[in-house]
């Protein structure tokens, strides 16, 4: 495996790869990887020719009172894990060379940034949005790949591709989760054993939304305060949000008549985690 910090040696590599012709496919990270992570890895195997994971914590996406500085890395341990998967390219640029001194240019999806995670932390799909921007316009993959876990984040990368016309195919990898049913995120780590054990209530609490509608129950009412009562049961959860939504808008709904988002996040202790469910009539 091939690690690159250079943006101009990214773009010489990417913009050689695709004259071979090779299908580049990338796969953005902040790192302190899982197997979530793998799993996005393994299915970029299957879609291109050529692999590159990067590896860069995004300052412009983390607010003025959350854990850039402590967000976990572990730089070596994620090197070795990508040299086991056959990664080709590991990028991994530094904070100076993603925004030089002076930049002053964002991208901004407004309407899908508003609702759910965005409405707690209003500049952080502005961060993700030019990051990601910015990686295609270095690497130049020809497929990327973003966890549905991660909602939110997937629709709006989707709709600025389609927005700005990018020459890029955007796939959705299933949200993986532990034997337990947590989903898998970077930020499972902040979690004391006892607030570990407390966090499966998110996915049971969807699991049992899930059930509901298979019963015939359509309303989100009905339906949110199930899932707001599961998880106001576990005393160490602190909701912040459980949301029904409109699938691919984002905006609430009233009642399932077609593919729905219920998806929530709750706070444990120091860690502020996010889940979701897609369902349908």
């Amino acid at each position: 495996m091939q690690i690159i910090e250079s943006i101009s040696a990214m773009r010489e590599w990417g913009e050689s790869e695709r004259r071979y012709p090779h299908r580049i496919v990338l796969v953005p990270t902040m790192g302190f990887l899982h197997e979530g992570h793998l799993c996005l890895v393994r299915d970029a195997k299957r879609r291109g020719d050529r692999v590159v994971v990067s590896i860069f914590v995004n300052p412009k996406q983390f607010g003025p009172t959350e854990d850039f500085a402590a967000y976990p890395r572990d730089l070596e341990r994620d090197v070795g894990l990508l040299e086991k998967e056959g990664v080709d390219i590991l990028f991994h640029p530094s904070v100076e060379g993603m925004y030089p001194a002076g930049a002053q240019t964002h991208i901004e999806v407004e309407k899908l940034s508003q609702s759910l995670c965005g409405a707690a932390r209003p500049a952080h799909f502005r961060g993700v949005a030019t990051v990601v921007a910015k990686l295609f316009n270095i690497v130049r993959p020809h497929v990327a790949i973003f966890g549905e876990k991660d909602y939110q984040q997937l629709q709006v990368i989707r709709r600025m591709v389609r927005d700005l016309s990018m020459d890029v195919e955007i796939v959705g990898h299933p949200t993986v989760r532990e034997a337990d049913g947590l989903a898998m995120s970077s930020r499972n780590a902040y979690l004391t054993p006892e607030e570990r054990l407390a966090a499966v209530c998110l996915s049971r609490s969807l699991c049992k939304a899930e059930r509901l509608l298979r019963r015939g129950e359509t309303s989100a009412q009905a339906l949110l305060s199930l899932v707001r009562g599961e998880l106001e049961r576990e005393p160490l959860a602190r909701v912040e949000y459980v949301k029904l939504c409109d699938a691919e808008t984002l905006e609430d709904m009233d009642r399932i008549a077609d593919l729905a988002l219920l998806a929530l996040a709750v706070r444990f202790g120091k860690a502020r985690l996010i889940d979701n469910r897609v369902l349908s009539r």
